[in-house]
């Protein structure tokens, strides 16, 4: 099992060097605006005409003894909270070699009870469409306090925002047989997701005093956020909290399932079992006796890899067979993937062929008769660009359209995007259109970025991009339709595949993916029907031998 864990690692632990109960307060003044929701009055802060309130507790995650336990709804409290400072982050690996992450930002203090939200919101704001953050990291790292996360220019134009932490890692994501014996739907795992559920529902409950819409929300996120949104969408106790769905470099992949080994992993509950002896622990009685901060980095140096699990439950089927089935929330999306997503996750790739000769051999040894096929699209004439296109394509290219097709299918809005902007200080590091680097331009926060994140000019070509970005942004998530002022409409992906991408500025066009599309949705097939092998970043010269044609591909 160490191999394969292993041979995964690189991904996780370039992406985690990525990326709560506040005190009482005894009233405010003209600058401390107060809010009395139903858990209870909150003291924020006032910034021009948007109101913040920070840190507040939306359910307690069990901690110790009681350790993976799914969240206990927070309880009310009595007099006025204060809401002025984010609650700690949850429990992650502190990053190393810092400077080699564009990534990295100080995570600051953690806790093991660390679910907590924060809330933006326009002063007189009323009914108003509520967006929700769900931040990225790998489901290993990260939190919802990152200055490129701020709310305040999304509430500008009329939206509440919040963002949420979820629990992390180890803490969040184990299965184990001794976990799921204690539930009473007899499953374990997906800690981190079932807090993504509990935030939801305090929203559900308290948004309206702040000003939002609680029968208008729209959650969003990138990366391993966007993961998230996939899941809540596939998820029955999601149904019905969210009205919209927004999906930023999201990644298809296959997951363990709780009890059998299938699609090329091992099942959490073995790997759980697997965790426990490399922690030399006597079962999960001696795992809740472990510091968080020692749990979470002796896991973390085992080799653990925080994956979401297929239960049955919570999460019936894996997100491929939920889409295909069309079970998942019918709610218009919006999805993209950047250009260059690779290029700062260089991890991910394997060590490239010396030559065109051996580039070209090791794809006919693993693709068979959909070799040529691929020798087309990723040429053996500039194997760097083939392999960048080749893990960006398979991870996220493919998602993104996947997702807008099957929502389509289903009868819904579905928008597509393709974020292909450079600029001087990204361009000059090879970083054209990195991973990650659409949020800035969503959030309006070009210039709250992490200390190594390359700078972006204080220009107005990029804060007109950045202006268009907010506008689409925040109009779907009021009506379900992109708009930006001064831009051009939005079309929906239909039957031509309609997508904007984002250059200069705002660009329509049809037909993102092409051939590139069916090819991975071949492979995928071939994958899934085999059942012994994961479909996600091992592709070209990593990829093991393609099963044969199965029925149904193609």
């Amino acid at each position: 099992m160490r191999v394969v864990i292993s041979r995964l690692a690189a991904w996780v632990a370039l992406i985690a060097a990525c990326l709560c109960v506040p005190a009482m307060a005894n009233g405010g003044g003209r600058d401390a605006p107060q809010v009395a929701s139903p858990a209870g009055a909150l003291q924020g802060e006032r910034e021009g005409g948007i109101v913040s309130y920070k840190g507040i507790p939306y359910a307690v995650a069990p901690e110790g003894k009681l350790r993976w336990k799914p969240p206990v709804p927070a309880p009310d409290w009595d007099g006025v909270r204060d809401a002025t400072e984010f609650g700690p982050a949850c429990y992650q690996p502190r990053a190393r070699g810092a400077a080699n992450s564009i990534y990295y930002e100080d995570i600051g203090e953690m806790s093991e009870d660390c679910l907590s939200l924060n809330v933006w919101a326009p002063k007189d704001a009323e009914n108003a469409p509520v967006f929700v953050w769900i931040h990225g990291g790998a489901l290993v790292s990260g939190a919802s306090h990152f200055g490129m996360y701020d709310g305040t220019t999304l509430a500008e134009e009329g939206v509440v925002v919040v963002s949420i932490n979820y629990r992390l890692g180890v803490l969040g994501f184990l299965a184990h047989p001794e976990l799921s014996a204690e539930s009473d739907d007899g499953i374990s795992g997906n800690y981190g997701l079932m807090d993504q559920i509990e935030a939801l529902r305090w929203i559900e409950r308290n948004i309206a005093a702040f000003g939002g819409d609680p029968d208008n929300v729209t959650i969003a996120g990138e990366s391993a956020g966007a993961l998230s949104v996939m899941w809540l969408m596939t998820a029955p106790p999601a149904r019905g909290l969210f009205d919209k769905a927004i999906m930023q470099s999201a990644y298809m992949i296959s997951s363990p399932e709780l009890k059998e080994a299938a699609h090329g992993h091992f099942s959490a509950e073995a790997i759980g079992t697997w965790l426990q002896g490399q922690l030399e622990a006597g079962g999960i009685g001696e795992l809740r006796e472990m510091q968080p901060a020692r749990l979470v980095d002796k896991a973390t140096a085992a080799g653990f890899l925080t994956w979401s699990t297929v239960d049955g439950k919570l999460i019936p089927h894996q997100i491929a067979e939920t889409f295909d089935r069309g079970e998942q929330a019918p709610v218009p999306i919006l999805a993209g993937f950047n250009s260059g997503e690779i290029r700062s996750l260089r991890r991910l790739l394997p060590e490239a062929p010396g030559n065109a000769e051996d580039y070209e051999t090791a794809i006919r040894a693993a693709y068979g008769d959909l070799a040529d096929e691929f020798l087309t699209i990723y040429p053996s004439d500039s194997i760097d660009e083939s392999m960048l296109a080749t893990t960006r394509d398979a991870l996220y290219g493919w998602t993104a359209e996947r997702l807008a097709k099957k929502q389509t299918a289903l009868g819904q809005d579905a928008y597509l995007y393709l974020f292909d902007h450079g600029y001087p200080a990204a361009d000059k590091a090879g970083l054209h259109a990195f991973h990650a680097s659409e949020i800035p331009y969503v959030f309006g926060t070009m210039y709250e970025t992490t200390k190594y994140w390359p700078r972006i000019p204080r220009s107005e070509a990029e804060r007109r991009l950045s202006a268009a970005m907010v506008d689409y942004w925040t109009t779907f998530a009021r009506s379900g339709a992109p708009q930006a002022e001064r831009q051009p409409d939005w079309p929906e992906y239909g039957e031509q595949g309609a997508f904007v991408a984002f250059e200069e500025g705002p660009v329509v066009a049809a037909g993102l993916m092409g051939g590139r599309y069916r090819h991975y949705e071949e492979v995928v097939c071939r994958r899934r029907a085999a059942g012994d092998v994961s479909w996600h970043w091992n592709v070209g010269i990593a990829s093991p031998p393609l099963p044969p044609q199965a029925p149904g591909c193609r």
